[in-house]
Parts: structure tokens; C-alpha cells; sequence
């Protein structure tokens, strides 16, 4: 068995979605302080965190695409343990629109077919190319409308990208994250190391969120589990 790590690392002022709230990591005690506070024979170190509900790699929770949606704390958790398989579209131009014909010629050369109750990574190879770069937060190519509505066709309960959001910046993002509520699906973003996942068939893919009351959505630590 062999597990890949798809998640960003979570440090202070890590990039975020433009217009959300930054990401802040600190030290709140550190060991010697934490000794001199309380006479500990160790002193216990304590670290903090404040980060939007969306920040690093994250999944969407219903509730992210309508007010009626379905809340990230309520939301089944046997959606997040499922069968995956990885797409290849490093191909892709920055900005471009992933479409149906795309993903089912990537879909051809997979190794395995999608799985019906799976998930769908897409690896575009935008993190590998512009994190931290400024170009992160703004070139990614990604899903329109059709290639979400064929994704969901294919009877899978998510799907994943490289970036952080599932289609090119604009409009047509906006309406994939509509068109997502309206057909019963959900996307993860910011996930990394895909290239690693091409042409291995299909795998295990893991992505459990923190029970946030009323969340719109959650940090994951996704994971791909690789059968020897």
C-alpha cells in the first residue's frame, strides 16, 4: 500500500481565495514561555490558526452553493471515502475551458473507468506550475457548465482539481458551482501531487472535513490509497 498526500500545507499567509480572509498560523505559548506560565516540568506548546472555511485544500459543502444546501457538519461522510480515478489534462492552456470532449478523451486513457459513487481528480498541473506564484490564484483552466453536467453523468459524487476553483476565473466558475447544486455533486480545490496518481488506475481516495456547525465547507487532508 502506498499513500499520496494531495493536500497543501497549511502555513501563515499561504495563498487564499482572492477576497477571503488570509491565513494566519502562530505561536500562541511556545515551550519556555508555557514552563514559565504554569511550572510544567515539559511545558506544552500551543500553535493557533484562523482561515475561511475554503482556505487550502478544502471541500465544498452543498451549502457553498445554495442557502439551502446541505451544511459541511451534515453532510455524509461516505461521500468523502470513495473510489477515485485521475484524468490527465496538463495539456490544458492557463484559463481554458476543460470540456466533455476533453475529459473523455482523458477519460480513454485512464487506465480504469470511472467509478460509479467515485471520485474524479483532475490534474491539470496548474499548482506544479504556478504555486506560490500570483499566477495561482488567477490562470487555472478548468470545467465549464457541459463538462460538470458530464462528470455528473458518469454517476460520481465529486470531483477534484489542482486549483482553487473547479472552472477558469469568471462567470463560467460561478455557474459550475451552480450547475454543482443543481445536479447533486461537489468539487474539492487546491489539491496537489495528481501527477502522481496519472495512469495508476483507479485508487482509494480519502477526504474527511472538520465538523464545522453551519460550514460552508472544510480543509481536508485528501489522500490517495495506492494498492500495491
Amino acid at each position: 500500500m502506498k499513500i499520496i498526500d494531495l493536500s497543501r500545507e497549511i502555513y501563515h499567509r499561504t495563498p487564499q481565495y482572492p477576497g477571503q480572509p488570509s491565513i494566519i498560523v502562530g505561536v500562541w505559548k511556545d515551550h519556555d514561555e508555557a514552563f514559565r506560565d504554569s511550572g510544567n516540568v515539559w511545558g506544552n506548546a500551543v500553535m493557533y490558526f484562523s482561515m475561511p472555511d475554503h482556505g487550502t485544500t478544502h471541500l465544498d459543502a452543498p451549502r457553498h452553493f445554495h442557502k439551502t444546501g446541505t451544511s459541511i457538519d451534515k453532510f455524509p461522510l461516505e461521500r468523502c471515502i470513495v473510489p477515485g480515478v485521475c484524468l490527465d489534462l496538463r495539456h490544458m492552456a492557463p484559463r481554458a475551458e476543460i470540456t466533455p470532449k476533453h475529459l473523455e478523451e482523458a477519460a480513454a486513457k485512464a487506465g480504469a473507468p470511472i467509478p460509479k459513487g467515485g471520485t474524479v481528480l483532475l490534474c491539470t498541473g496548474h499548482h506544479a506550475r504556478t504555486f506560490p506564484k500570483p499566477a495561482y490564484n488567477t490562470d487555472n483552466p478548468g470545467v465549464n457548465v457541459a463538462a460538470t453536467e458530464w462528470l455528473a453523468k458518469q454517476g460520481i459524487v465529486s470531483f477534484g482539481i489542482d486549483s482553487m476553483r473547479p472552472g477558469p476565473e469568471g462567470n463560467v466558475n460561478s455557474l459550475v458551482h451552480k450547475a454543482c447544486h443543481e445536479l447533486g455533486i461537489t468539487h474539492m480545490e487546491s489539491l496537489v501531487q495528481l501527477e502522481e496518481l496519472i495512469g495508476k488506475g483507479q485508487f482509494q481516495f480519502i477526504g474527511l472535513p472538520l465538523k464545522i456547525k453551519e460550514g460552508t465547507g472544510s480543509p481536508i487532508r485528501a489522500v490517495a490509497i495506492l494498492n500495491d
